[in-house]
């Protein structure tokens, strides 16, 4: 029989694989915690901390690659697989640390000659982690807004987390130390090549790790999709009326140039509210208690106010059709949305606060940490500037801005706040939120015009000729469209039908019946406005002013 050798501290390999063990159903535990009991839902904290505390070229690199990324994987719905993005982002960061902090654990406790190293190692780690993790927790905005009167339950929750899993992770390196290095060879084995079963042995050990791991993952995954549908609609807003159904036609349009038929994949004139896009800078949208959701108005005025959204609801409302668009929205993206706005004018919240002659700047602020810079000078001068709280005659929903947001016409979403907590009467301009990490100042919309159809399954003759229609939308905000032109491969640009928008702010519907002939064909649009102004043809990236460029489609017909 061979002598056995003393035991061994495990080494980085074995690290790293407790460390996903140990991550996995840490992960779980976090989400099914956040369905069962609302307690804080870290993977999706994480990523809401790192937008706000990355240097600014980082957080701007990283946001064109993502949109660059998802819009080549999923061009017809950015932002929705943008959330989804985010929350993987999130999680996947947060099994990284954890990861990396096992394998802290494992190569501290290997310097050491106890035999519970690794147990108050752990124990030390998960604590220091805990807390680590607790204050960036504490020092999210949305956390702030909703859960400061939680803050004692939740930083005792997420530190005991951690400090339960360092010491598991701890305790598994000491239990790995104990198994020797080799084991005695039985004698009828005595003439084989001697084999180490400490390597077996230790294999054995994880895999009964990773069982417990699997199962506790499971469970944890199970019980947080279980009690998130067993929980309803995730809107958490009151009727704003009693019928809360869809219009069956939300606006009376008119036609241009005769009878108008969209072409066959022309996007929908009127957004459905479920589609409508949204862009955020939490991975999750604030929940706000109607009830004690308050609007107030501070600052350099003679008369604050303090609305509860019921004052502002009997207030005198107007509505509009309104087209929105992301200032990250690429050239033919589809982060640009149309839908009716009910709200009362900013202009009578002004006035009734009576601002002081100081007074040049409302600064807006946001249950989710956003802040933006709004002219006292731009909103006396246009009354269409709008305190919303009503999209398409249904409240707002929880993802898009409940209980009130703002609009104002010519701007792009970055200066549309919503979640919107507080607004001071300031005397002067400063960087708004998406303004200090590099973006325009102004935002004023680009003049945009997209394909959105090349219906060859509509084919038609007339006159002897067979043609295709092409078909999309054109916006360049309230300066309105005057005309819309095609170009197929390089040729003369020639005109296109167009449908009368909805609204002075809304985008107009094209349509272009082409003369097929069979072949690879490029198809490519441009606009004119209102005032006379024909869209950029230079290519410019969405970064600091909006996309611009010439939207072209290929095809082989």
């Amino acid at each position: 029989m061979s002598s056995a050798t003393p035991p061994k501290r495990p080494g980085l390999i074995a690290a790293l694989a407790v460390g996903s063990l140990i991550a996995l159903p840490v992960i779980a535990l976090f989400f099914a915690a956040n369905a069962l009991f609302r307690l804080p839902l870290l993977p999706i904290n994480v990523m809401d901390w790192l937008p706000n505390n990355l240097p600014n070229a980082l957080l701007n690199a990283g946001k064109d690659a993502m949109v660059a990324i998802l819009t080549a994987i999923s061009p017809g719905d950015v932002d929705g697989v943008a959330k989804t993005a985010e929350g993987i982002i999130g999680t996947a960061t947060l099994f990284g640390v954890i990861v990396v902090a096992v394998a802290a654990i494992f190569l501290i406790a290997r310097a050491q000659k106890s035999a519970t190293a690794g147990a108050v190692t752990g124990l030390v780690v998960g604590l220091v982690l805990g807390i680590v993790f607790a204050l960036m927790y504490f020092s999210l905005p949305v956390v702030q807004f909703e859960r400061s009167a939680y803050f004692f339950v939740d930083g005792i929750f997420i530190i005991a987390v951690f400090v339960v899993a360092g010491f598991a992770a701890g305790r598994i390196s000491d239990q790995l130390t104990g198994i020797p290095l080799t084991t005695a060879v039985p004698e009828s084995a005595a003439a084989q090549p001697e084999v180490s079963y400490q390597q077996l042995n230790r294999r054995q050990f994880l895999v009964r790790v990773g069982g417990t791991t699997a199962t506790l993952t499971v469970g944890g995954a199970v019980v947080s999709l279980l009690a998130r549908d067993s929980g309803g609609s995730e809107e958490v807003v009151e009727p704003l009326n009693t019928d809360q159904s869809l219009p069956a036609d939300p606006v009376e349009s008119v036609m241009l140039d005769g009878d108008f038929a969209p072409a066959a994949g022309t996007r929908p004139e009127y957004t459905p509210l479920e589609e409508h896009y949204r862009i955020d800078i939490v991975a999750r949208p604030p929940e706000i208690d109607a009830t004690t959701w308050t609007l107030p108005l501070v600052g350099l005025v003679n008369a604050p106010q303090n609305f509860t959204l019921s004052q502002l609801r009997e207030m005198p409302s107007f509505e509009r059709i309104v087209t929105m668009s992301c200032i990250s929205n690429s050239v033919g993206g589809d982060l640009i949305s149309t839908t009716k706005w009910t709200g009362v004018r900013m202009q009578d919240l002004v006035a009734l606060a009576d601002p002081q002659p100081e007074a040049t700047y409302l600064r807006i602020t946001c249950a989710d940490g956003f802040d933006e810079y709004v002219s006292l000078d731009l909103i006396r001068e246009d009354d269409r500037i709008m305190m919303a709280y009503a999209w398409d005659d249904r409240p707002l929903l929880q993802k898009h801005g409940f209980p009130v947001r703002i609009h104002i016409p010519n701007h792009y979403g970055m200066k549309q706040p919503k979640w919107i907590t507080n607004i001071e009467f300031v005397p002067e301009w400063e960087e708004g939120y998406w303004v200090r990490r590099g973006w325009s100042a102004t935002a004023h919309v680009q003049h945009t015009s997209v394909i959105d159809a090349v219906a060859a399954q509509e084919t038609f003759e007339r006159d002897g000729v067979t043609y295709i229609p092409l078909g999309g939308i054109a916006y360049s905000g309230d300066r309105g469209i005057s005309s819309v032109e095609v170009s197929v491969d390089g040729g003369n640009w020639q005109p296109a039908v167009l449908k009368e928008p909805l609204g002075d702010n809304a985008w107009y519907l094209w349509r272009f019946d082409w003369p097929f002939t069979e072949g690879a064909h490029a198809f490519e649009v441009r606009c004119m406005d209102g005032d006379g102004a024909r869209q950029r043809t230079d290519v410019t990236p969405q970064r600091p002013d909006g996309a611009t460029g010439i939207h072209r489609v290929s095809r082989i017909l």
